[in-house]
């Protein structure tokens, strides 16, 4: 429905008086109020945290577009999601640029060390133990998320760093209320958080967690957040910072008496100064009339759900009963999974065969290969997309290596139609659990996204360590468009279910007409071409899993939630819908800019 003229008089009128109240900061009691979903005009942020919702919302107020408040926002979740994301990680940037039509990405991927072969996790010829390899030094790559933050905003943002930084700053000087998941997530990791000095006195104050309610500050990130901005990122690349981090990685700053075996880490300050973004062409792929955006490789996140998509392409969706859109959904991430697991790692160091990955030719072949009544033995072989024979596959399955879960991400539309989805990471639920001494920000354990030794003995793997190689991540922040224009963008934490997450909640929203919270809340399975798909509990209370199981498939319970996602939605009248996860991680945080809804709909 157009909007009225009268209407759009009185939203400029609203947001103008909304540029006129003095900008205040971050309150730390009481708590900032979730909400999973809003919808209104002048732009939408939405996020797992109120906090860093609301700061980016208040830079779209301020005037920034959406590249300023994605920055902002993820600046935000450095300070109150510290153990999902930060300055000590990377991750991934799409980006739709409303006045060009055009979509961008970024790839600030953290880096292995120049010194790295493909034994890096390896000794005496054997894979480390991941929990060794996890906490360690030697897990650590050089941080790719500053970078990003300068190179989106020097590219396409309208702001500088150093006003960008500020409400961040703010934010961890004064301090927010510590909610159950904060306290949790530190709690699952006290043991190894307790080994270094410099995170336990950050995160064990008196050698617990900070209660449920409490304040918490981190006055050493707001000090580092302030000589970014007073500096710029390259205070992260070069100079003392950049020679702290090397020495935690090297020389792990473990108390002995912890018991501990921390391995050192190879990582330099040359390697760090030599970090770079890299802006990629996105992968794209067209579904039911509509253009797919996503990351291209190293992640696989773009082209493991284009690929998906292009299976599911031929089958009406919306038309099917409930059990066999699950049954379809379930076989093609199985067979998008085994191609992903074969072909798929940094480019700079593997001939990544992209286009024929996202090819419908190449899809088709394999969407033969799904019987509508019985599920494919898994581990499923996977097939040449360069050489795509109907219905065959090679001898030799591929598996899927685990990957840390702990990641976020953000969705950011603007009153002048920008959109961007951003999902940034330092791997597991705490990365390697080193907080770099009088810095407040933890390291990335980032390098365990590479496989230890070959998946599959004999047969090359294209994710082996390398020297400044970029491990493969399954990372998936997309991008909608219908006729050019933004329809929507969603994006997930969870490992390598991030992309089953994200394909369940496209063919949710696309498909099965659920409204875009609605799908984002959806029971969650994710089958990555291995015997059991990872479910959660409410997947297997649905009546459709008695006539799943009949037909094959089967299940394992989640070792926690899959995933948290976020989106932005616009819709046919103008108005923006943020949408956010409403349990999971205690539920995410959608915000817009000037809410509106007609006295028609539903709240």
């Amino acid at each position: 429905m157009p909007v009225p003229q009268r209407i759009r008089r009185v939203a400029v009128v609203v947001a103008a008086a909304a540029l006129l109240i003095p900008a205040g900061t971050a309150s730390a009691a009481p708590a900032r109020p979730k909400s999973p979903e809003a919808v209104g005009y002048l732009g939408a942020v939405s996020s797992i945290d109120a906090d860093a919702s609301a700061i980016g919302t208040r830079v779209l107020r301020e005037g920034g577009n959406a590249v300023d408040a994605a920055v902002a926002t993820a600046a935000a979740l450095g300070v109150t999601d510290p153990f999902s994301a930060g300055i000590g990680g990377g991750g991934f940037l799409v980006y739709y640029d409303a006045r060009t039509g055009q979509v961008h990405t970024l790839d600030g991927r953290e880096t292995a060390p120049a010194t790295a072969d493909e034994n890096l996790l390896t000794e005496n010829g054997k894979a480390i133990p991941f929990d060794e390899a996890v906490t360690s030094g030697l897990s650590v790559g050089a941080p790719g998320t500053p970078a990003t933050w300068r190179d989106a905003l020097r590219k396409w943002g309208t702001q500088p760093l150093t006003k960008v930084l500020k409400p961040a700053e703010q934010l961890a000087r004064k301090g927010f209320t510590v909610d159950r998941t904060f306290h949790t997530q530190i709690a699952n990791n006290a043991k190894r958080f307790s080994a270094f000095p410099s995170t336990r006195s950050l995160y064990l104050p008196g050698g617990a967690p900070p209660a449920i309610g409490s304040t918490f500050t981190n006055p050493d990130l707001a000090a580092t957040y302030a000589q970014l901005a007073a500096t710029g990122a390259d205070a992260l690349y070069r100079g003392p910072l950049a020679a702290e981090i090397a020495q935690a990685v090297r020389r792990p700053p473990v108390d002995p008496a912890a018991g501990l075996r921390v391995r050192p880490g190879k990582l330099t300050a040359a390697d760090i100064a030599a970090y770079r973004t890299e802006e990629r062409a996105p992968a794209k792929t067209e579904y039911r009339g509509r253009d797919v955006y996503g990351m291209p490789a190293p992640s696989s996140g773009g082209l493991t759900v284009g690929e998906a998509l292009n299976i599911l392409e031929n089958v009406d969706l919306g038309k099917l009963s409930k059990a066999d859109y699950l049954h379809y959904f379930l076989e093609s991430t199985r067979l998008a999974f085994a191609d992903r697991n074969q072909w798929i790692g940094d480019p700079k160091f593997v001939d990544v065969p992209s286009a024929e990955l996202l090819s419908q030719r190449f899809a088709d072949t394999r969407a033969c290969l799904i019987n509508p009544k019985q599920a494919l033995d898994s581990p499923v072989p996977p097939a040449d997309p360069r050489n795509p024979q109907p219905c065959a596959a090679g001898a030799t399955p591929a598996p899927t290596p685990y990957e840390g879960e702990n990641t976020t991400h953000l969705t950011v539309a603007d009153r002048w139609g920008n959109v961007v989805a951003y999902t940034l990471t330092i791997e597991q639920e705490g990365g390697s659990g080193i907080v770099v001494p009088g810095r407040g920000f933890l390291l990335n354990n980032e390098l365990t996204d590479f496989s230890f030794t070959p998946v599959t003995p004999g047969v090359p793997d294209p994710n082996l360590p390398g020297p400044g190689k970029r491990p493969r991540s399954s990372m998936s922040p997309t991008i909608v468009l219908q006729h050019g224009k933004p329809l929507l963008a969603v994006g997930s934490p969870g490992g390598a279910s991030i992309i089953t997450t994200a394909l369940q909640v496209l063919t949710g929203r696309l498909d099965r007409g659920l409204s875009l919270v609605d799908a984002i809340a959806a029971p969650r399975a994710s089958q990555r071409n291995s015997n059991n798909a990872q479910v959660e509990p409410g997947f297997l209370d649905q009546p459709e899993t008695a006539d799943l199981r009949a037909r094959g498939q089967e299940f394992s319970s989640a070792p926690a939630e899959i995933g948290a996602a976020t989106g932005v939605e616009r819709l046919p009248d103008g108005r923006w819908l943020a949408a956010a996860e409403p349990v999971r991680r205690g539920g995410g945080a959608a915000q817009v800019v000037l809410p509106w809804r007609w006295p028609w709909e539903k709240k």
